[in-house]
């Protein structure tokens, strides 16, 4: 007898088709999306050009998302309200990231005097979505909760591609978007692919200066039994990892971290 619907979905064996899904709810979170760091504040001209939508349609779902609280407008200017972490509320609560997986973060942290942050997937680019020990003098860029960085450029972000699956690592090297952060930014995707190999063979990922001139990371791959992959990292000014010796100490304890973060998962 064949699958039924409900079986196909829970299964996730059914194909999600163009009639399955709802095009306004699409086009209401590309509004959300609109907004992002470098853009805080947009009028409705703003949005409708980032979104890519008619302007009265930008208009009808930019209202909707104030009626409900998520966007508030000021004049022609909105913005997004602290209603919008509730939608990330559910996903960090029920993976523990505060209660359980952020403490585990902040021990080892002490143990290097540097913050770790913990970075997950999201579709082409590496997602931040749980960070400890902040420190006065951590990267400049400001990383938080929520922030993404690129895969390919980022030593997190090459630490996940590593904790990926050989298809999917080849799916990601070969499409996520490269863009020229630095004059040492590498663009060559053959490079890129032989590094995150690398990263694989030794266990951690070293950037230096690829995504943000004078800073270097180095980054672990979480590699959980049935979860998705993850990948904890520090960041920071070069001349802090150039001592071979205290280099060795951070990658190590990144080490130790990961083996405990990837039980909780």
């Amino acid at each position: 007898m064949p699958d039924s619907e409900e079986t196909r979905l829970a299964s996730g064996r059914r194909e999600i088709t163009d009639r399955d899904i709802s095009l306004t709810f699409a086009k209401g979170m590309s509004v959300l999306k609109a907004f992002d760091a470098a853009q805080t504040h947009l009028t409705l001209p703003q949005i409708a050009r980032a979104t890519g939508l008619d302007r009265a349609i930008a208009r009808r779902l930019v209202l909707t998302l104030v009626h409900l609280g998520y966007v508030k407008q000021d004049d022609r200017v909105f913005s997004l309200t602290p209603k919008i972490l509730v939608l990330a509320g559910g996903f960090l609560q029920g993976r523990q990231f505060g209660k359980a997986i952020e403490p585990v973060m902040r021990s080892f942290s002490s143990q290097i005097s540097e913050a770790i942050s913990m970075a997950m997937i999201d579709g082409s680019q590496a997602v931040y979505v749980a960070h400890a020990g902040a420190k006065a003098n951590s990267v400049s860029i400001g990383f938080t909760v929520g922030s993404k960085v690129p895969l390919l450029s980022s030593a997190i972000g090459r630490a996940l591609v590593a904790a990926c699956s050989c298809d999917v690592a080849q799916e990601l090297i070969a499409h996520a978007p490269l863009e020229q952060y630095t004059d040492v930014t590498e663009m060559d995707r053959a490079a890129i692919a032989a590094d995150i190999a690398e990263t694989a063979k030794r266990g951690f990922a070293y950037v230096d200066g690829e995504f943000e001139a004078g800073v270097a990371a180095i980054a672990i791959p979480v590699r959980p039994d049935q979860a998705e992959p993850a990948a904890i990292g520090v960041s920071g000014d070069v001349s802090r990892f150039e001592d071979p010796a205290a280099r060795q100490h951070i990658i190590d304890t990144l080490r130790e971290c990961a083996k405990v973060v990837a039980g909780l998962l």
